[in-house]
């Protein structure tokens, strides 16, 4: 017996067959050569990417989707960082939040982003003391997290990066003292433990003074391959003109190591939520979009939420803000 397809049939049929065949393209492996990101055929990547806010807000708000995630693509990110706070983590419960991530590492590498796990506390590891209840945790609870996203996504190639730590701080010594080779130290082994659980992506090590400060690197670099170094150079962690103490604070690093900076972005005065370090204007966004692009140096905007700040959109429309505007236009104008 001969089955016959009309030609609008057939079409639809085919048009499923490729949209299938799309999602489930796996993403190329990225890993470390030099002071580079690269791919497994060896092409050097640098990141342009956006910050979520933590998935178990955006679920509560019924905004954990993948519509959100065809949003950032639209806006022109490859990378998108997933900050987990872990009062959050605690509360929701492991398996639970696990589907958050399991679903957003989904959408993002369906639509070809890769992605950052985020452990999203500010303050001193060694003492465990930190900067807002929101952000407490603890070395077991925090090596454990890790041990688990080790076993979990070790292999799944769209989770390109392990951010160890967010903010790492001493609150100018009130959260207590941590010097740099105790917090190497700390890294080391929340990298072996990642490592010796299946992780195959690549850690990423923060500085000190809210994860701006990558001064000891210079004379004290950690003794680990394949790794990467944060910095979140927001505007008012330094004073115009920017782009030479930039170097000497952490840009210098590129010279040997990737950096990227995991969280930048401004807003003005009058905007809500303003506070320091990030009030300032287009001439930031210039001057740190600039000067990543000239050095190769990777970067995620923060925060694609519209309660957070300094917020990228605006509405439940992602009409941007005045700070969305302007990254939306610069990430659009990436050709990749």
């Amino acid at each position: 017996m001969k089955i016959f397809l009309n030609k609008t049939v057939a079409t639809f049929i085919l048009l499923l067959a490729i949209n299938f065949v799309h999602s489930q393209e796996v993403l190329s492996r990225i890993s470390v050569s030099g002071n580079s990101f690269v791919k497994e055929d060896g092409k050097i990547v640098v990141f342009r990417g956006l910050n979520t806010s933590d998935p178990d807000k955006l679920e509560r708000q019924q905004l954990w989707n993948k519509s959100y995630f065809e949003e950032m693509k639209h806006w022109g990110a490859n990378l998108v960082r997933f900050p987990v706070h872990p009062t959050a983590w605690k509360k929701r419960g492991k398996e639970s939040y696990l589907k958050l991530l399991d679903d957003g590492i989904q959408w993002a590498g369906e639509l070809g982003m890769y992605v950052v796990i985020d452990w999203h506390s500010i303050g001193n590891l060694r003492t465990e003391m930190y900067q807002h209840d929101m952000y407490d945790t603890d070395k077991k609870q925090t090596f454990d997290f890790w041990r688990t996203i080790g076993k979990k996504y070790g292999k799944n190639t769209t989770v390109a990066f392990y951010e160890l730590f967010n903010e790492p701080t001493t609150y100018n010594n009130e959260l207590g003292t941590i010097t740099w080779e105790q917090w190497k130290e700390l890294n080391k082994e929340m990298i072996g433990i990642l490592r010796a659980n299946g992780g195959e992506g690549i850690p990423l090590v923060a500085g000190f003074n809210w994860a701006y400060d990558l001064t000891p690197v210079k004379d004290s670099p950690l003794d680990v391959e394949g790794i990467a170094y944060v910095s979140h150079p927001y505007p008012q962690k330094r004073e115009k003109p920017w782009e030479e103490k930039w170097t000497k604070d952490w840009g210098f690093v590129k010279d040997k190591y990737p950096v990227i900076l995991t969280e930048i972005g401004f807003c003005g005065p009058e905007d809500p939520g303003a506070h320091s370090p990030v009030v300032s204007d287009e001439s930031y966004g210039d001057t740190i979009t600039n000067y990543s692009d000239e050095k190769g140096i990777s970067y995620v905007v923060w925060v694609f939420d519209k309660e957070w700040a300094p917020r990228l959109y605006i509405d439940e429309k992602y009409t941007p803000s005045r700070h969305g505007k302007y990254f939306k236009k610069k990430l659009q104008s990436y050709k990749y």
